[in-house]
């Protein structure tokens, strides 16, 4: 069972940045994806960006060219550089680690947008 510790929200101004970091602990042998999830209140959970064990990345549409999905493995963290944060952004933002069929979630930070 691989466990999972986000950090990094909070709360910024529009066009401002945050980093939010994804520490996994316990059985990590196997993940073959990572990624970034957000909800808003009232919407369904929804990709923002994941990364492959040979680091490809995909991101949505919403976000591309503003946030920058990584890992360091050697750290055992998953990092999500948000820059030119905007009011679609907020949301509690959730890592996700994939083993096999199997997913792990961490229990998020929430990430507010307001001037």
């Amino acid at each position: 069972q691989v466990q999972l510790e986000e950090s990094g929200g909070g709360l910024v101004q529009p066009g401002g940045s945050l980093q939010l970091s994804c520490v996994s602990s316990g059985n990590t042998f196997g993940i073959v994806l990572m990624a970034w999830y957000r909800q808003a209140p009232g919407k369904q959970r929804e990709l923002v960006a994941s990364i492959s064990s040979g680091r490809s990345t995909n991101y949505a549409d919403s976000v591309k060219d503003r946030f920058t999905i990584s890992k360091d493995n050697a750290r055992s963290t998953l990092y999500l550089q948000m820059n030119s944060l905007n009011p679609v952004d907020p949301a509690v933002y959730y890592c996700n680690h994939r083993i096999g069929n199997q997913d792990s979630w961490g229990q998020g930070t929430q990430v507010t947008v307001s001037s």
